[in-house]
């Protein structure tokens, strides 16, 4: 009964908190505050003053800004340019042609940038004019854009990861590693869809592109070797085991620099916006994880987490009932949070669960960010939606219903996920036995 009052107080004081306005990270932190005086005898302020410094001050976590900072740097940069310049001949032949354009390049950005949203406003200010003017389907460019965007929180470096990681205590390198194989079929998945509605759509009728010859198409892609130089550098390092998640990502903002510099980009104005904006975006994201550390301390106090795993476990529920009730969970929590902040809330109560059903963290990594990029174009506080109603002036029905499909997609992509777990395992399994080797 004590427990249920509990979890009664803090979601009344969560709801309360957010539906006001409050910060996520300053609403953890309060409702964690009310469930320490409430539940224990233990002096709040030292305790909440030592639990913030010792969240802030990890190592890994100095992955986070550093990797946020080379995204932003490649924002500013003729980086999206350049590589519609070098993808759209390959593309362009494809059934779908040009639209696949959105779904690469999402891709490619991805690897370099680790956020949905840099993702989408770089390659979506690049794209949308260009698909416009060939009379590709509205509707699938901004559904495209809108699922393909989401890539940037599952395929490494992401950041997603990195909060997970770090929340759940867990190698963020092993989680970079296990994101690369479900990033790829997820947006292969997306590649399919396109295709598919290609030849059976009526309404496909695009202005059809100039032939190139294969030397022309040669030449153009030599526009792709800068950011593909990047990605090498960066994940190569981690992988061969030359860097760590945060060496990689020094490695990455030198690389993204230089880059910027040698585009002619680099000015005292990008320079300073691109540090503004890694500083605004991570100390955001440090606030939260702050709030998310006090939370679980607190939850762990109340003896929640362990009521509610026993709980769970009372019920019996098989591994496949519980992610399914996992994916319900996370797909209502996402229309009303963002990815990173659902990830925070819920991993003090969510961790001890999934260790009792033995489900390895490193693939529940995965599942989770699979379903927390669905929160990314679910209403009503879809970021990506928002984003793209700011870039198309669409309304948010029209948006949302072209995102559809996408979203569709990603469910399938969980299912596959269960079915075949060594898609998202093989590859950091295969990493630990290097190391070790």
């Amino acid at each position: 009964m004590t427990e249920l009052y509990a979890i009664i107080i803090f979601l009344i004081v969560l709801f309360l908190l957010l539906g006001s306005g409050v910060w996520v990270g300053l609403a953890l932190m309060g409702v964690a505050w009310v469930g320490m005086e409430l539940f224990t005898s233990r002096p709040v302020g030292d305790t909440m003053i030592t639990t913030i410094w010792a969240s802030s001050s990890s190592w890994t976590l100095t992955a986070l800004p550093l990797f946020i900072w080379m995204g932003e740097i490649l924002y500013r940069t003729r980086l999206s340019e350049d590589m519609f310049r070098g993808l759209s001949p390959w593309l362009a032949r494809l059934p779908g042609g040009l639209v696949h354009t959105n779904i690469v390049a999402c891709t490619v950005f991805a690897a370099v940038s680790g956020s949905s949203a840099a993702t989408l406003t770089t390659v979506g200010k690049m794209s949308i004019p260009e698909l416009r003017s060939r009379n590709y389907p509205e509707e699938m460019v901004i559904g495209t854009l809108a699922g393909a965007a989401t890539l940037g929180l599952m395929i490494p470096p992401s950041i997603a990861l990195i909060v997970y990681g770090v929340t759940v205590n867990e190698s963020i390198t092993k989680l970079f590693f296990a994101g690369v194989f479900p990033g790829l079929i997820l947006a292969t998945m997306f590649m399919a869809y396109v295709a598919i509605v290609s030849k059976v759509s009526s309404s496909w009728n695009p202005t059809m592109e100039t032939g190139m010859s294969f030397a022309e198409k040669l030449a153009n892609s030599r526009f792709l070797v800068p950011v593909l130089a990047l990605i090498t550098v960066v994940i190569g390092s981690m992988y061969a085991g030359y860097a760590t998640a945060t060496e990689a990502a020094a490695i990455g903002v030198i690389g993204a620099l230089l880059l910027a510099a040698a585009q002619g980009s680099l000015t005292p104005t990008s320079f300073k916006a691109s540090l503004m904006g890694a500083m605004r975006t991570s100390a955001m994201i440090a606030l939260i994880l702050a709030g998310a550390a006090f939370l679980k301390l607190s939850m762990g106090f109340t003896g929640l987490p362990r009521a509610l795993a026993d709980s769970i476990a009372a019920m019996e529920l098989g591994r496949f009932e519980l992610l399914m009730a996992l994916l319900v969970f996370y797909i209502v929590l996402g229309m009303f949070l963002d990815g990173i902040s659902a990830v925070v809330l819920t991993m003090a109560i969510v961790e001890p669960m999934v260790r009792e059903a033995g489900i390895d963290l490193i693939w529940f990594g995965i599942f989770v960010v699979v379903v927390v990029e669905m929160a990314q174009i679910t209403p009503p506080i879809g970021f990506n939606l928002f984003v793209l109603q700011g870039m198309t002036r669409h309304e948010m029905g029209y948006i949302t219903k072209a995102a559809l499909p996408m979203f569709l997609i990603m469910v399938l992509m969980v299912f596959i996920l269960i079915w075949f777990p060594e898609i998202a395992t093989w590859l950091p399994d295969n990493l630990r036995q290097n190391a070790s080797s």
